[in-house]
């Protein structure tokens, strides 16, 4: 399946809420800044954590936007310009 690169960025005022959604997402992508995230999914994988994601906020008082940022292909780079501090990305790799 195709991977795309994913912004995940969240704007939710409750303690426990939030905790548990940065929990989630910093399970499937690389945490960026405070309520950040860039994730690599594919179809399943994103469905998948919408569905998780769901049930954790409150509908009228909690907002997650994803972004579509476009395929990976055969580069795991993303292009990220940045203003100030340096982006770092995490150096991620697969334990099989």
């Amino acid at each position: 399946m195709n991977r795309r690169h994913l912004l995940v960025t969240y704007d939710i005022s409750d303690d426990k809420r939030r905790t548990s959604v940065f929990n989630l997402l910093q399970a499937n992508g690389d945490h960026a800044q405070y309520s950040v995230f860039l994730c690599q999914l594919n179809e399943t994988e994103l469905a998948r954590l919408q569905a998780s994601l769901e049930p954790m906020i409150h509908a009228t008082e909690d907002q997650i936007l994803i972004l579509d940022l476009g395929k990976v292909e055969y580069s795991e780079a993303l292009a990220v310009t940045t203003l100030g501090r340096a982006y770092a990305p995490p150096i991620r790799t697969m334990i099989v």
